[in-house]
């Protein structure tokens, strides 16, 4: 596509009132039961509230959301947080001081459908943890052969636990990555997109 794309960032408050159209990027990537949405926007908005609290936005000329990623300091008593290095430690107990002593939980990265494979994803990831302080990211993604996996990997992450099935989801193996910050960088062709600001967005038409 070549209509230029911008990465916009996101306070908590701005990110909050973005979510009805974020939780709609999120439903294309996903496509999980439409009524799972109303309870993963409302974890979404717990999420604005934890420390650190970052999010970056695609947004086309038009104004128009096409990608998101946001994430936020992990740290004990947080769920994602809690229930992975409760698994890590039964196994890599070193793994646990070393990836998530000091870690930016990367919480979400979606990108449309119609959007995915030009670089955007790869934009909203780096642009949001570009400017962290912590020592390491860490995530969770799809386990297989996925484009997100790629991205991460190339990107610097590592698997620590594979097949992982988070409460809740017996059917829906997972794969916890982490990466030292900063990202490594990809040599690519073309211009990344530009940076912005989110100029009233969104809009309240």
């Amino acid at each position: 596509m070549e209509t230029e794309i911008e990465l916009w960032e996101l306070a908590a408050p701005a990110f909050v009132g973005a979510l009805p159209a974020l939780i709609e990027i999120y439903a294309a990537a996903m496509a999980p039961p439409r009524e799972q949405l109303a309870g993963r926007q409302a974890v979404m908005r717990q999420h604005a509230g934890y420390p650190r609290f970052g999010a970056v936005v695609a947004v086309t000329g038009d104004g128009d959301a096409v990608a998101f990623a946001y994430g936020f300091h992990g740290r004990p008593g947080q769920w994602w947080h809690d229930v992975v290095t409760a698994e890590l430690a039964r196994t890599d107990p070193a793994a646990v001081r070393r990836w998530f002593a000091d870690s930016f939980e990367v919480a979400e990265v979606h990108v449309l459908p119609e959007w995915q494979g030009n670089g955007i994803g790869r934009a909203v990831l780096h642009r949001l943890a570009g400017a962290r302080r912590e020592r390491t990211a860490v995530l969770s993604t799809h386990t297989g052969n996925t484009p997100a996996h790629a991205l991460y990997r190339s990107s610097g992450f590592v698997d620590l636990i594979t097949g992982f099935y988070f409460p809740g989801t017996p059917d829906r193996p997972f794969t916890i990555m982490a990466a030292p910050l900063p990202l490594r960088r990809r040599a690519a062709g073309g211009s990344p997109p530009a940076a912005g600001r989110p100029r009233g967005w969104p809009s309240t038409g």
